[in-house]
């Protein structure tokens, strides 16, 4: 193509206004759509602005998780996420984004404004990163014991640095560690009745919009020491299955600036993009965040590290291919305000 992407690529309009088509919104909300959030929620909307050339990132309170994540910083990390899938969307239509992070001090729910600019030719890269948007997903199966390699591991942490966030990898013992803290603070969460609540929302059983389906909860451990979230202590479909965890659960912890919103919408970018590189690679990924749920979070932070607090826990490595994921809603339900040009084109 000699660096010059032709506008059925782009999904530009032929016209003199170069207005982008409905059919590539959808396109890039969809890919938005398909970012991984806590408890699959969903916490996003997008409206349509400049004739479509600017899509703007909204939290939604509505799927929130008050008792999860009272602070918010779990809906941020997602929505940066989407931003993310959102970027990488743009890129691989030919265009370049123009991000702006909390453009409005008087809109406390707009998080990112995305403007469509000029042309741009996509690297193979980016190609194979928006490939994997489709394919990633959360795998709470047993791993292999095969560790991931110096090579890999690296590549992770450039992804993660890419986006101005640390990946660190933990050593054997502080991943034991790591895995202690957040086998106790599940059992401090299970103890409220709000949140096992919250929880009966949000996963388990037949689901087709959002939630986790109890097909992806993944199984229990013989052993009692699960690498994965108890979603449904008291509901567990019947019969309840077993298997076996690896021996040593490889972690890493993602850590993204001070706490705050721009922290976690960093941390949310550096989060996807690690893990796009990770599906790439053929790693799984599973996040493991109880304990940065709780007023221990603090105790996460490895004292012999200068990252900044984690603001994610990722256990890696090698799983089995997985059925389809969790679900998503429709694209035209996360939109608040549909483009206004005519479709022609679409």
């Amino acid at each position: 193509m000699n660096g010059i992407v032709p506008d059925e690529l782009t999904g530009l309009r032929s016209d003199e206004s170069k207005r982008p088509s409905r059919r590539l919104i959808d396109e890039l909300v969809r890919a938005a759509v398909a970012a991984p959030s806590m408890h699959n929620t969903q916490p996003w909307r997008f409206r349509i602005q400049d004739a479509g050339s600017t899509i703007e990132l909204h939290l939604d309170p509505a799927r929130m998780l008050p008792v999860g994540d009272p602070d918010g910083r779990a809906v941020h990390i997602a929505c940066g996420a989407a931003l993310l899938n959102v970027r990488v969307a743009v890129a691989d239509a030919g265009l370049r984004p123009d991000i702006r992070l909390l453009p409005s001090s008087d809109q406390s729910l707009l998080l990112a404004e995305i403007r469509l600019g000029g042309r741009h030719h996509p690297t193979r890269w980016e190609r194979e990163l928006h490939a994997a948007i489709w394919r990633r997903q959360t795998n709470r199966e047993p791993f292999s014991n095969r560790l991931v390699p110096p090579g890999i591991r690296a590549e992770l942490a450039e992804a993660a640095c890419l986006e101005g966030a640390t990946l660190a990898f933990l050593d054997r013992d502080e991943a034991e560690r790591v895995l202690r803290l957040a086998a106790e603070a599940e059992r401090d969460l299970l103890a409220d009745p709000a949140y096992r609540a919250e929880l009966a929302r949000w996963a388990g059983g037949h689901r087709d919009r959002d939630g986790i389906p109890g097909s992806a909860l993944g199984p229990r451990s013989p052993e009692g020491r699960d690498p994965v979230r108890d979603f449904t202590p008291e509901r567990r479909p019947a019969p309840m299955r077993y298997a076996w965890f690896e021996e040593h659960p490889q972690l890493a912890a993602l850590s993204a600036g001070p706490d705050g919103p721009v922290a976690w919408l960093a941390a949310g970018q550096a989060l996807q993009r690690v893990w796009l590189t990770a599906t790439c690679r053929g790693i799984s990924v599973c996040p493991l965040t109880q304990p940065l749920e709780t007023a221990g979070a603090w105790q996460v932070r490895d004292p012999r590290s200068a990252a900044g607090p984690p603001q994610m826990i990722l256990r890696i490595g090698y799983g089995l291919p997985l059925p389809p994921g969790a679900p998503r809603l429709p694209v035209a339900e996360v939109i608040d305000q549909p483009c206004t040009q005519d479709d022609r084109g679409s």
